[in-house]
């Protein structure tokens, strides 16, 4: 794709068309600096995105980025999807909003597409990660209390784990830090180690309600789940008569090869949770259950202003048609397997790379040493990648990345990782 023209750097930086910006500024006093109005809850990086289409990002300078981030994992099908946009410009010169009071015949699309290709029955449509699993916990208490008529209400999780930054769900996040200031935090959870059984045994009470887990760990580290402690997890919660959630938040819609990743581990979850992917960056979530749950949201129990209204239900499907249509879980598996395999080539005579994990296009390079200088260093040439934890690099390419784009990443990504290594500061003995 070309780059900027100097008519749209203008339009993006405020200067006026057939003039630069530079011109504009000529003569006049710098501005003052000032705060932001914006809480600063988010350590940004210091550059500002404004336009996008296929695996490229641009920022505000014209500057030209290959994005392996994606939004963490939000715009699969990479910016600005043409079938997705026009699908939501025809939704927008229609209806935008209806109260859920009312049927939308979009959510009911959405639905028979979301459960025609996975084990669940019923849909529950959210903004958001967080609000998706606030409801698979709020549903596992509900149905244990209204129609099982248990005192069942703690959920187990594992530590690493992430699940979202509500009060509920980041009680239940296994990561101590998003936690910090936020006491007291709600009753009624348990974090135990991954792959630790003993652990997990001890834990179960009378009162447990769910089990809730990530098949791949990624704001853990990109940490994948082993078959044969799921294998366990399951067996458990039938045993004890336990409902298990996944939490498929940014394993879902095909990142791991599957269009979902419990898919992978021959499994059926009784509840499990989407957002990042299903929209193409348009805010939504889905809370997904067995049809034996469906009893225990009966109406008024729950709610959500903004889940599924016309537009992103548009969205929605247009995301998911174009996923199956494409058969892109199968290309991920399949660009996958490229990408980690050029990683490994690659990286092999650096002992600085620990490993290098994943599933389809999450995928993590474990280094011996923190890896936010090269996050840094790799923005400079021309490449977006995020960290998962601070020695974690983390990769999350759209899912109809090429190889070609691939190549350039690796490239790039393993003469960063070679360079500093090599430092005085970045050396690191084997």
């Amino acid at each position: 794709m070309s780059e900027l023209t100097q008519t749209e750097q203008d339009s993006l930086t405020g200067a006026p068309q057939g003039r630069s910006a530079e011109t504009q500024e000529q003569g006049a006093a710098p501005a003052p600096a000032r705060l932001s109005a914006i809480f600063p809850s988010y350590a940004r990086y210091d550059l500002s995105l404004v336009k996008g289409k296929g695996s490229w990002v641009w920022d505000d300078q014209g500057n030209k980025y290959l994005d392996f981030m994606c939004g963490l994992a939000v715009t699969s099908l990479g910016h600005a999807p043409e079938k997705v946009g026009e699908k939501l410009k025809a939704q927008i010169d229609t209806l935008w909003h209806v109260s859920n009071l009312f049927h939308i015949p979009g959510q009911e699309r959405v639905a028979a597409l979301l459960t025609g290709n996975s084990c669940a029955d019923q849909v529950f449509f959210c903004n958001s990660g967080a609000e998706a699993n606030e409801a698979a916990i709020k549903l596992a208490r509900r149905y244990h209390q209204k129609v099982k008529g248990a005192d069942c209400y703690e959920v187990i999780t594992f530590e690493q784990s992430f699940h979202g930054r509500t009060l509920a769900t980041l009680t239940a996040t296994g990561q101590a830090k998003v936690k910090e200031g936020f006491l007291p935090l709600p009753a009624g959870f348990k974090t135990v180690p991954l792959h630790d059984l003993e652990a997990l045994k001890a834990a179960i009470t009378e009162h447990t309600a769910a089990i809730m887990l990530e098949m791949v760990l990624a704001e853990g580290g990109v940490l994948e789940v082993q078959q044969e402690f799921l294998d366990a997890v399951v067996a458990l919660c039938k045993e004890h008569g336990l409902l298990l959630i996944v939490d498929e938040v940014q394993t879902g819609m095909g990142r791991t090869g599957k269009l979902f990743a419990h898919q992978h581990y021959g499994i059926e979850p009784d509840i499990f949770t989407l957002a990042k992917g299903v929209a193409s960056g348009f805010p939504a979530g889905v809370m997904l259950g067995k049809g034996y749950l469906r009893e225990a949201f009966s109406p008024g129990s729950h709610a959500s202003t903004f889940g599924g209204t016309p537009l992103s239900a548009a969205v929605m499907e247009a995301t998911i048609e174009t996923m199956l249509e494409d058969k892109l879980p199968e290309r991920a598996a399949e660009m996958g397997d490229y990408l980690s395999g050029l990683l490994r080539e690659k990286l092999a005579d650096t002992p600085f790379v620990k490993e290098i994990r994943g599933k389809g296009l999450l995928i993590g390079i474990e280094c011996k040493e923190p890896v936010a200088e090269i996050v840094l260093a790799g923005q400079k040439r021309g490449l977006l990648f995020v960290q998962a934890g601070p020695n974690v690099i983390r990769l999350l390419p759209n899912l109809y990345v090429t190889t070609a784009e691939i190549d350039q990443a690796v490239d790039i990504l393993s003469e960063l990782i070679h360079t500093y290594a090599n430092t005085a500061n970045g050396e690191v003995s084997s």
